[in-house]
């Protein structure tokens, strides 16, 4: 028996790399989000997560420059918005989940990520712990800025938030939200959990284990969500 196959249509269809779209001119922009709760310990008291030790980095100072390091290297400016969540901020010690590291919300930029690492560590000395661990608003406050880029005719932006979190997020319904509502933008998250904490709710907003979906059954567009165990990997991050 002879079987025939005829192929109405075959069309090629070229996959651009990451790398494809930066050297056409993507602006790549990174930001970086960091947990203030008090459920990251005394940061006076040795051995605690935010614990500042000029002889170790503490877990937040090597993933801040773990992940940094990498994509810096496709940020032309280099000047990085510096984010915190979570904590009584100065002068009126009201709780805020979405200040800058540096406490001016008009100019966030820190210049590199030795910047960065500057204003965290200035910042944990001003700032008292608090909660409880919302992580929608700095979504959010990035995907305004994915929304706005989206509707220029100039060259494109891509966005990519770094968020570090030491473990179960209280507002889960709605960062569900706000990652679908992301998903349709130019941004991605990478969350790198941080201590040895609970850290299903991050798996979760991860979507391996199925696609995420809102609160409306709405699922994601595409999964924009990287989650990260920060000690699976710290052997190798300095």
């Amino acid at each position: 028996m002879v079987i025939t196959l005829f192929v109405a249509i075959l069309q090629v269809v070229m996959e651009h790399s990451f790398l494809d779209f930066v050297f056409g001119g993507m602006q790549l922009n990174f930001t970086v989000g960091i947990d203030f709760t008090a459920s990251n310990g005394n940061p006076q008291q040795p051995g605690t997560l935010h614990h500042i030790d000029p002889r170790r980095p503490n877990e937040y100072e090597q993933a801040i420059w773990s992940v940094g390091q990498v994509v810096q290297d496709y940020d032309s400016d280099k000047l990085f918005p510096a984010l915190g969540f979570g904590a009584r901020i100065p002068p009126t010690m009201q709780v805020s989940h979405e200040f800058a590291l540096n406490f001016n919300p008009n100019n966030p930029f820190c210049t590199g990520v030795q910047g960065i690492l500057e204003a965290y560590k200035n910042c944990i000395r001003q700032v008292q712990l608090y909660g409880p661990t919302n992580i929608a608003p700095i979504i959010l406050h990035m995907a305004r800025f994915a929304a706005a880029a989206q509707q220029q005719t100039t060259a494109s932006q891509y966005f990519v938030l770094l968020i570090l979190s030491d473990g179960v997020v209280t507002d889960m319904n709605q960062t569900r939200d706000a990652v679908v509502y992301a998903s349709s933008l130019p941004m991605s998250i990478i969350i790198v959990g941080v201590g040895a904490a609970d850290f299903t709710d991050m798996n979760t907003l991860d979507g391996d284990d199925g696609v995420l979906r809102g609160t409306s059954g709405q699922p994601v567009v595409r999964d924009i969500v990287q989650f990260v165990p920060f000690r699976k990997f710290a052997a190798v991050s300095f």
